[in-house]
């Protein structure tokens, strides 16, 4: 299965002051760590359930990315900021350090924070649901891990993010 690594978050999270809604990943993939951005493995649904649910064309570079979720007043981040993990492998993670969230949380109208996957929500209720005083709404991952979700059924089940999106 491979060896452990310890993994370091080391890049910053998107949010400017006008961002509605807050998505959390639990840490970033090796493909994305590779990027240095978020959501960078090539089968990860991620920006093609996004682009759907805000009629937006599909970004492609990461300056791209920023400006479109920027745009549709999105903030992106990770639950993690360390950990050691093997790959990719979120079932590995271990000797978890949160990130810390309050920078995003006070500098932007945050309505709500939604998990991309399970761990992301677990991670969050455990280590930042009470400094943050939020709640967490989880939503299918769109890693290509969870395969028994295809790209319709995350659309339809991330959905109720537009709500946050459209409302003033």
């Amino acid at each position: 299965m491979g060896e452990y690594q310890r993994i370091r978050h080391e890049f910053a999270p998107v949010y400017d002051r006008n961002c509605k809604i807050l998505i959390l990943g639990s840490l970033p993939s090796v493909k994305s760590r590779e990027q240095m951005f978020y959501y960078g493995h090539p089968q990860n649904r991620f920006w093609k359930v996004i682009a759907s649910l805000t009629g937006q064309p599909l970004p492609k570079t990461i300056e791209e990315k920023k400006e479109f979720l920027l745009g549709q007043h999105i903030a992106i981040s990770d639950v993690i900021s360390e950990c050691d993990i093997i790959g990719s492998s979120d079932s590995s993670i271990k000797n978890v350090v949160p990130m810390d969230l309050s920078e995003i949380l006070q500098n932007a109208d945050i309505r709500q924070i939604y998990a991309n996957g399970g761990t992301a929500k677990k991670l969050f209720e455990k280590f930042q649901k009470k400094s943050c005083k939020r709640d967490i709404v989880g939503l299918p991952s769109t890693s290509p891990a969870n395969a028994s979700y295809s790209l319709e059924r995350l659309i339809q089940s991330w959905g109720c993010i537009k709500e946050n999106l459209t409302s003033s």
